[in-house]
């Protein structure tokens, strides 16, 4: 693997939700031009009023465009919602919140599609448009929804049962439809990557979407793998993964929960200071709590020097 002040590593990046596209926010910063590419899990995009939406890649595009806000990590920092609130006066189903300023995004989007564009196309387009440089590429072209299979039995999509339902019912599975097919430009990035990090995000409905598609976890076996653990100190810094792991995993919520997960993925993983365990590979314990760029942009660094030393 060469140095990450060289221009010959490339790097790619599973990623989803809110720690997810921080990491990323963190690799674009200390890594070269040309260096970084991030794959993003579309499995909870879901058609709302009408609208294509694509919720992890907007998380991660508004993050790199430095428009995400620091409190939540979602959304655009200073959005109004004034067409919300109208919608609400109306009558019209509010339970997914889109900003004036989001929602622009969405009409986007969804034009693009309606005139034959591609969701990798679509996506380009847009992080030209707010000036974002790294590669942002959905995990597919093709619908591939995530639902949740509830343990009495209802079948909710993602978004409705982690928004509307503030992921309330108790989750007997993730599930995870499409035909199973990636892009050529997301294998195209990991055949070439010295390289992958799988981000800190919840692995049964943000990096297992990825991870199922043809061809990708064979690139992992061929490539240099390392994980950040999104579980510290036994909980989840944001999202229901905690409780998810104990009900989908059967286990208590920890690192080695999501080191088990991986099982045969990894050959590096990265903790919170005090979660190490007994490992059939390196593991790194650092602080792995992202909560300012600088703490992006430290984490990235110790995980590159990291990635490094396994060779």
């Amino acid at each position: 693997m060469t140095p990450a002040s060289e221009n010959g590593m490339s790097v790619v990046a599973l990623a989803g939700g809110v720690g997810g596209a921080r990491l990323v926010d963190g690799l674009d910063r200390v890594l070269p031009p040309g260096s970084l590419t991030a794959v993003v899990n579309t499995g909870d995009d879901f058609e709302h009023w009408g609208l294509h939406i694509s919720p992890d890649l907007d998380t991660v595009m508004y993050t790199l465009a430095g428009l995400s806000p620091e409190d939540r990590g979602w959304g655009i920092d200073g959005d109004t919602f004034e067409v919300l609130r109208e919608a609400r006066r109306r009558g019209v189903d509010d339970w997914f919140r889109l900003g004036d300023r989001d929602l622009v995004t969405h009409l986007f989007r969804t034009h693009a599609l309606a005139l034959g564009e591609s969701l990798t196309q679509a996506t380009a387009e847009l992080c030209k448009v707010l000036g974002v440089e790294r590669p942002i590429l959905p995990m597919s072209d093709a619908p591939c929804p995530t639902s949740i299979l509830t343990k009495s039995g209802e079948e909710l999509a993602f978004q409705e049962w982690l928004v509307k339902e503030r992921a309330a019912p108790p989750v007997s599975r993730a599930r995870h439809g499409g035909n199973g097919e990636t892009t050529q430009s997301v294998l195209d990035a990991l055949n070439v990557a010295d390289l992958v990090v799988i981000c800190p995000s919840n692995p049964y409905v943000s990096i297992d979407p990825i991870l199922r598609l043809t061809g990708v976890s064979e690139a992992l076996g061929r490539t240099p793998t390392v994980a950040v653990s999104p579980i510290l100190n036994g909980k989840a810094v944001k999202g229901p993964l905690a409780t998810m792991i104990s009900e989908i995993g059967g286990r208590p919520p920890s690192a080695e929960a999501v080191a088990i997960h991986y099982k045969g993925l990894l050959d590096g993983f990265a903790v919170q200071h005090g979660d190490s365990f007994r490992a059939l590979y390196p593991t790194l314990e650092t602080n792995i709590l992202i909560q300012t760029r600088e703490d992006r942009i430290r984490l990235a660094h110790e995980l590159i020097e990291f990635a490094r030393s396994l060779r």
